[in-house]
């Protein structure tokens, strides 16, 4: 056995988890205590997502009523308001997410593979 393989073999295991957490999607939806828009907002991004991303995301829900100071981070100005973490580049959607084409297309979902 050549021990230059045995490295180029670990290397490449090792290069395999930063390419799984790739294809993982993370998004906050800031919301103002459980208003209906914001009821609707999470229904509408929880079924856009198991529809779409099959189990490779992740949503955390940000009630600026609780923790206002949490929004300062994505610069929110307006509830509800969707922000993808991963994959970068970050993007935001204003508003209730009822129009699903525009939050695919909003958050580039039609080049998920």
């Amino acid at each position: 056995m050549n021990p230059m393989n045995d490295k180029s073999e670990v290397k490449t295991k090792r290069k395999k988890p930063p390419k799984a957490e790739a294809n993982r999607w993370v998004l906050r939806l800031y919301v103002a205590g459980q208003s209906p828009k914001a009821l609707t907002a999470f229904a509408n991004l929880k079924k856009i997502c198991e529809e779409q991303l099959e189990g490779k995301y992740s949503i955390e829900v940000i009630d600026l009523l609780i923790n206002p100071q949490l929004g300062n981070e994505d610069q929110i100005l307006a509830l509800p308001t969707l922000v993808r973490k991963l994959p970068v580049p970050v993007r935001k959607i204003i508003g209730d997410l009822s129009d699903t084409e525009r939050v695919l297309v909003g958050l580039d979902l039609f080049h998920v593979d």
